[in-house]
C-alpha cells in the first residue's frame, strides 16, 4: 500500500516538471520565433511590394481589355478567334480524340485516357476556382464592340477553355511529340481567342495554361507509369 502514495507523488512531480518545462525561455523563445513568422508573412501579404505587384497585374489586365474591346479586328482574324473558340468548347478535343482513338496505334488507350483525365480535373478546378475568386467578365466591366458571344458562366479566373485546351495538349502531345506543335496551336488559339472575344482577362489565359499545361503533364506521367 506504500507505493501508491510514492506513485501519485511521482506523478505530481512529473506534472509540475513538465509545467516548468512549458514555461522555460526556451519554449517561450519558439512560441515568440512563431507569432514573429506569422507577423512576417502578414506583413509581406500587405507589404507596398506585393500590393504593386497585384496592382500591376491588374493595371495590365485592364489596360488590355479596353485595348481588345474597341479595336476592331480584321475579318480574318474575328473569323479565326471565333472558330478557335467555338472549338474549344470541346468540338476540336472530341475530333482529335476520335482521330486517336481510330490511329492513334497500341498507346491510345493511355493516351485517350490521359487527356480525359487531365480534362475532368482540370473542369473540376476551374469550377472552383471561379467560385473562390469570383471575378468578373472583360465583356461586363466593359462591352466589346464587335464580339457578340455570351458567356458560359459569370466569372473570368480561371480561362476554363484554357485549362482544358492545354491539359488535352499537352497530355495527347507527350504520347505524340510529332503532332505536339500543332496541339500547342490549337491551344494557343483557344487562348487567345478567349482574350481578343472579351471573355477573359491576360492573367485568367495565362493561369489556364499554366494549370492545363501541369495537368496534362502528371496525366502523362501517371498513365506512362501504368503501361510500365
Amino acid at each position: 500500500m506504500a507505493a501508491y502514495p510514492i506513485l501519485t507523488q511521482s506523478a505530481q512531480a512529473g506534472r509540475a516538471v513538465v509545467r516548468g518545462l512549458t514555461q522555460t525561455a526556451v519554449v517561450r523563445g519558439l512560441t515568440q520565433s512563431a507569432e514573429a513568422g506569422r507577423a512576417i508573412v502578414r506583413e509581406f501579404v500587405q507589404s507596398r511590394v506585393t500590393r504593386a505587384i497585384v496592382g500591376f497585374g491588374t493595371r495590365t489586365d485592364y489596360g488590355l481589355m479596353r485595348r481588345v474591346n474597341r479595336w476592331r479586328a480584321p475579318k480574318w482574324l474575328r473569323l479565326w478567334m471565333i472558330a478557335a473558340t467555338r472549338g474549344g468548347d470541346g468540338w476540336l478535343w472530341y475530333a482529335m480524340g476520335s482521330v486517336v482513338a481510330v490511329f492513334g496505334g497500341p498507346e491510345r488507350f493511355a493516351a485517350l485516357l490521359a487527356a480525359a483525365t487531365a480534362a475532368a480535373v482540370g473542369i473540376a478546378i476551374f469550377l472552383r476556382l471561379k467560385r473562390l475568386c469570383g471575378r468578373r467578365r472583360p465583356c461586363v466591366i466593359e462591352p466589346h464592340c464587335w464580339a457578340t458571344l455570351l458567356p458560359p458562366d459569370q466569372f473570368s479566373f480561371p480561362s476554363g477553355h484554357t485549362i482544358t485546351a492545354f491539359a488535352v495538349a499537352v497530355s495527347l502531345g507527350s504520347f505524340y511529340p510529332a503532332a505536339l506543335a500543332g496541339l500547342l496551336f490549337c491551344a494557343a488559339s483557344v487562348a487567345a481567342s478567349r482574350i481578343l472575344l472579351g471573355m477573359h482577362f491576360l492573367t485568367d489565359v495565362i493561369a489556364g495554361a499554366m494549370i492545363g499545361s501541369a495537368l496534362g503533364t502528371v496525366s502523362f506521367s501517371v498513365a506512362s507509369s501504368a503501361l510500365g
